[in-house]
């Protein structure tokens, strides 16, 4: 930082590496759909309240329509300091000609002060599901949502989400999955491999929760057979190893499996898995999710419960298994959008936002020229060097973090972050590596006495820059 950010901040170097030890960080993170299905007449298609310090409200935004409507948000305690709102109202009429929108989220205190208005990716407006054969690629990192509706109501949807560390169907909460393409085969060791390719029905693959990791499947089954006599073609109930089942339930019956291993994706016609097809998975089609290994056993919901159904065979054509209405589900692309932010050492007088992002670093040049170009959004006058996606900065000497070293002996890797002149600290998942050479720079010429602030100074700090070699990278 550079002298006269630290007088107008307030900040200095203790209070920076105070921050950057803590990590004080707020995080707003916006889930939402890729596509948003149009509603027509008084049909609502959309995605619950108690006062809280934190309030907001959300919207589409209003360019290009006159579309104002809001949805007032009432924020949830959740584990681990988190707060949960959710716009379940918020639909798109036929009216809006609109082809793309994004969301908006205006964020304030109770006391009226603004915390800022922060956006969601765009979404692309449908008029109904797509029949062309789409494709969602491994490669893009897929992540996707599924709800279950049944018989086309609205009130009766139910999305799979994790509570606990178990999957639930959940009325108002919904959990973006990343879909994760592995080998049909095991490796020596019992386990799947993972796999790069594009998602298509009957591939095996694995769900991940975003959020929390859980992952569906692999786990390990006990089943309790719900009522006696009726064989392992009804509905069974889905518990961990560490729970105890009790017995009794009109004569029910224990039974324990081993890993179920991965789930195949089916594509869904008419309440039927269809066996033989192998297109791409597309938007807002029907799907189910049979596990690998199994009987024909299907991912199913009952009420707010996760359990396992086991389809009959169809008589008339062997490639389709009938379902049940709880294991059909539909599949939807779904975006994240975070933001993060730290006012723990800011004097906050206007909002948060906007929000500098950063989405990727170059170095330019090297010796007197070595530059750092910054690309992202949202930088502004306050910072540097800068146009609203692109910044440059120069790359400060690495004794600034090792005051005694004049040669490196190992890397040395510093996180990037965005100062705004009131203090108010951006950070994000960049850093920067500076890496030693493999032998000590030869000793310096002996130069005649000069002043500390003269220019034979700043070009030993550069000849610096010459022999360090810089790498770049971006963190998991």
């Amino acid at each position: 930082m550079d002298h006269s950010l630290v007088q107008q901040s307030g900040l200095s170097r203790d209070s920076v590496s105070q921050y950057l030890q803590l990590r004080p960080d707020q995080s707003v993170l916006i889930l939402h759909a890729k596509v948003a299905q149009k509603s027509y007449g008084n049909e609502k298609r959309g995605l619950g309240d108690s006062g809280c310090r934190v309030c907001g409200y959300m919207a589409l935004d209003n360019t290009g329509s006159a579309q104002v409507d809001t949805f007032k948000l009432t924020f949830e305690d959740q584990p681990g300091s988190k707060k949960f709102a959710c716009a379940k109202a918020l639909y798109i009429s036929d009216a809006d000609k609109r082809k793309h929108f994004r969301l908006v989220l205006k964020l304030f205190f109770s006391n009226g002060q603004e915390i800022g208005s922060f956006y969601s990716k765009l979404i692309k407006v449908i008029s109904k599901p797509s029949q062309k054969k789409q494709s969602m690629k491994n490669a893009d990192r897929s992540k996707v949502s599924l709800f279950n509706r049944l018989r086309s109501q609205t009130v009766s949807t139910r999305y799979l989400a994790v509570e606990g560390g178990a999957f639930v169907a959940s009325a108002r909460q919904w959990a973006a999955f990343t879909v994760t393409l592995v080998d049909e085969q095991q490796t020596e060791q019992g386990e799947y491999s993972l796999r790069e390719g594009y998602i298509c029905y009957g591939c095996v693959l694995q769900l991940v929760c975003t959020v929390t990791g859980v992952a569906l499947p692999p786990m390990w089954l006990y089943i309790l057979m719900v009522g006696a006599g009726h064989g392992l073609g009804h509905v069974f109930s889905v518990y961990t190893r560490r729970r105890e089942l009790g017995c009794g339930l009109g004569g029910g019956e224990r039974v324990s499996v081993g890993p179920c291993g991965p789930a195949v994706i089916r594509k869904v016609n008419k309440q039927h898995a269809i066996l033989d097809v192998d297109e791409p998975v597309s938007q807002l089609h029907k799907c189910a999710f049979q596990f690998k290994d199994s009987d024909k056993m299907y991912l199913c919901l009952s009420n707010e419960k996760i359990i396992q159904y086991q389809a009959d065979a169809c008589q008339k054509d062997p490639g389709r298994e009938l379902l049940n209405d709880g294991s059909c589900w539909t599949i939807i692309g779904t975006e994240t959008m975070e933001y993060t932010f730290s006012e723990s050492l800011a004097s906050l007088q206007t909002a948060v936002t906007p929000i500098p992002i950063i989405s990727a670093l170059e170095l330019n040049g090297g010796g007197h020229v070595a530059m750092l170009e910054i690309h992202g959004e949202n930088f502004g006058p306050h910072l540097r060097v800068w146009s609203p996606k692109s910044m440059l900065c120069v790359v400060p000497d690495v004794s600034v973090f090792s005051r005694e070293w004049r040669w490196l002996r190992r890397p040395i890797t510093v996180p990037l972050s965005l100062v705004r002149a009131d203090g108010l600290i951006y950070s994000s998942t960049f850093s920067f590596t500076y890496t030693p050479e493999h032998t000590p720079p030869p000793p310096p010429a002996a130069s005649p006495e000069c002043p500390a602030d003269s220019d034979s100074l700043i070009d030993s700090i550069h000849q610096e820059f010459t022999r360090t070699n810089f790498h770049l990278f971006m963190q998991s």
